[in-house]
């Protein structure tokens, strides 16, 4: 029963990190693959489900069945968080307005328009910086090195068009 059991779990945290992959893939424009992954999940899933209607009238295994799905989805996390899919685009708004930050987040290979905003408190630089989410955390920083005080909104663009950085986004 034992080796069921750890055969329920290891199931389950496999079929359900391939089901979050799925959906971030799928989320991410990249349906192909996301398709191929979805057949193994389906067959993982009823090798899973089939063990547990087996063994039904013992609830432990409904108990590891649930506990390999709850680690299924921080396995999932932490393997979608490692290959971090896609961009992010951050703006970012600095006191300075001869702020160097542009030229310095360039120079690290980001994309960068910048332009001047009022604020509150009177003129804002303003920078709309693109870059590949695993690049993300080396990103902020980069700008808070520079700024501390920094304002930084983060959003995951869905398309790209245009502009010099939409040719090495192909890549």
């Amino acid at each position: 029963m034992l080796s069921v059991l750890i055969s329920i779990f290891a199931i389950q945290i496999v079929y359900v990190s391939f089901f979050t992959l799925r959906m971030i893939l799928t989320l991410k424009g990249q349906r192909y693959w996301a398709a191929g992954l979805s057949t193994l999940e389906i067959t993982i899933y009823v090798l899973g489900l089939n063990m547990v209607l087996q063994y039904v009238n013992q609830p432990i295994s409904l108990i590891v069945y649930a506990l390999g799905y709850g680690l299924g989805v921080l396995v999932g996390s932490w393997i979608e968080e490692k290959i971090a899919l896609g961009y992010v685009t951050l703006k970012v708004i600095v006191t300075d307005v001869q702020s160097g930050l542009p030229n310095q987040l360039r120079d690290l290979g980001y994309g960068v328009t910048s332009w001047i905003g009022d604020g509150r408190d009177g003129h804002r630089l303003i920078l709309e910086v693109l870059a590949k989410r695993k690049n993300q955390n080396q990103l902020y920083t980069s700008i808070l090195a520079s700024d501390p005080k920094a304002f930084i909104v983060t959003m995951e663009p869905t398309r790209l068009h245009g502009g010099f950085w939409t040719r090495v986004t192909r890549r």
